[in-house]
Formats: structure tokens, C-alpha cells, sequence
């Protein structure tokens, strides 16, 4: 371990300099190289065994490899092609937290990754983001505000890949939301505007089964509220009988009671109109 410790050290010499020298490109290209290009899986030997190194050997880690992430060979920053060839590396380091212990190192090292758009374009495709909403409510708050600094820049800092997240993902993102108690001031203003209920209304009737899903969840609050201003009512009435056929024939791939129960809710509101 200690020589483990010498060489991570050695490593971070490298690349930020030792204080008396700056850094040699060259050193620092062969090292890249070393982590990227040479099959050794350096890389992803640090980060799995990074748990087993003690607290200021990991930090050296992170700082190790957020260099890395912005070392050009050839003009070219040769991480990307690295993440995007191993990108199973990203699912362990949102992982990370999971294990309060190196929540925060993981975290950091995530962040540098998503630096390039295809790590941050995974992460943004993957089942990991719904676990944000609770990492974000972890009770350390060290690591709750890291959760929602990473959060942000998935959706801040690549605007491309952020826009088809949000326009795939409109509905459970909103869902979410508005279904949380302490939204309801935001959730009232929401289901009290026609411009929003048309919105769902046309999503009822996408063909993708899991988009209406997700817009029936949102739907069903337009209908709940019983303080409906007159112009949804309007809305809702005008379009009664359309809606009630819809909803009869309107069914989950699995039985789910819950569902059926807000389905017969939202009819019983509706037929009342």
C-alpha cells in the first residue's frame, strides 16, 4: 500500500507539477497514454479499488484522474474515446453514491467524466437519473448537495444532449413534481391553466404507451382539483364522452390497482361535469 501510495503520488507529480517545476507535456502525454491507449485498465483499476486506499491517497486519485480527463495526445483528449468504450465505469461511479464512504470522491470523478457530451449523454439515457430525486434527499448533507451539483451540470452543460433529455422525459420529470405534497401551491397554478391541460390531453393520445402512462398521472390532477377554474371545466365538458371512451379502454401490459382506482376517479370527476 505504501508503495501504491508512492506511485498515485508519483502520478499526480506528473501532471500538476511538484511546485518547483511545471508540469512536462511530454510526461504528461505518455501518462495519458499509460491510462487510455496501453490496455492496462489503470483507470478503471483506481476507481474500483479506490474504497480500499486511504482518505488523502483517494483525493490524490481524483485529482489524478480529473487531469486526465483534459489531457490532449495528438490533439485529441483521448478520455472521451476511453468512456464511451467502457462505459460501465459510469454506472459504478453513480454507485458510488450509494456507499457514504467515497460518495463524494465518486461524485467528483462523475462530474470531470461528463465533462465529455457522450459519459454526460449515458448518464442522461440511463435509469440513473430517476435516482437522483433521491440522492438529492440523502440526509449527510455534504453529499445531498453534491448529488444536486452533479444533477445540474448533466442538464446545463451539454445543451443538445439536455434538450432531448427533457423532450423524452417531459412527463415523469413533471410528474415527479407535481405529485410531491410539497408542491401543491405549483401543482394548483399548473392544473389551472387550458394551455397545459390541451398539452396533455394531445399526450393522452401519443402512440407511445409509455408517454400516455406518464400523462395520464399528470392528467388525473387537472380532473381531481375541485376548484376547476370555468374555462377547464369548459374544456373537460366539451370533451366528456371522448375522454370516458378513452379512459374504458385505456390499460396497463400488467394489472395495477392503483391505476385502475385513478382511472375511476378521473371518470366519476369527469361524468359529474
Amino acid at each position: 500500500m505504501a508503495d501504491l501510495r508512492k506511485s498515485i503520488r508519483e502520478m499526480k507529480c506528473i501532471l500538476y507539477g511538484n511546485g518547483d517545476a511545471d508540469p512536462v507535456t511530454e510526461a504528461c502525454t505518455n501518462l495519458t497514454k499509460e491510462f487510455f491507449e496501453d490496455n492496462t485498465n489503470t483507470l478503471r483499476l483506481l476507481i474500483v479499488c479506490l474504497p480500499y486506499l486511504d482518505l488523502e491517497t483517494q483525493k490524490d486519485v481524483t485529482q489524478v484522474i480529473a487531469n486526465l480527463q483534459r489531457q490532449k495526445v495528438d490533439s485529441r483528449i483521448i478520455a472521451s474515446d476511453y468512456l464511451e468504450a467502457n462505459k460501465d465505469l459510469l454506472d459504478i461511479l453513480m454507485f458510488g453514491y450509494e456507499n457514504m464512504e467515497i460518495a463524494i470522491h465518486y461524485s467528483t470523478m462523475l462530474r470531470d467524466c461528463i465533462r465529455h457530451q457522450v459519459a454526460a449523454r449515458y448518464v442522461l439515457d440511463s435509469e440513473h437519473m430517476k435516482k437522483f430525486f433521491d440522492y438529492i434527499q440523502i440526509p449527510d448533507f455534504n453529499i445531498a448537495s453534491d448529488a444536486f451539483r452533479t444533477y445540474k451540470e448533466l442538464l446545463t452543460r451539454h445543451k443538445s444532449s439536455a434538450a432531448e433529455f427533457f423532450s423524452r422525459n417531459y412527463d415523469w420529470l413533471l410528474g415527479d413534481i407535481l405529485l410531491d405534497r410539497s408542491n401543491s401551491p405549483v401543482m394548483i397554478c399548473y392544473v389551472s391553466s387550458k394551455e397545459n391541460l390541451i398539452i396533455l390531453m394531445n399526450l393522452l393520445r401519443e402512440q407511445s404507451k409509455a408517454i400516455q402512462v406518464e400523462a395520464f398521472h399528470v392528467f388525473k390532477l387537472f380532473a381531481a382539483n375541485q376548484d376547476k377554474p370555468p374555462e377547464i371545466v369548459s374544456i373537460l365538458s366539451a370533451n366528456k364522452n371522448k375522454l370516458i371512451r378513452f379512459l374504458g379502454d385505456f390499460s396497463l401490459d400488467k394489472e395495477d390497482q392503483q391505476f385502475e382506482d385513478d382511472k375511476a376517479k378521473v371518470v366519476a370527476e369527469i361524468s359529474m361535469l
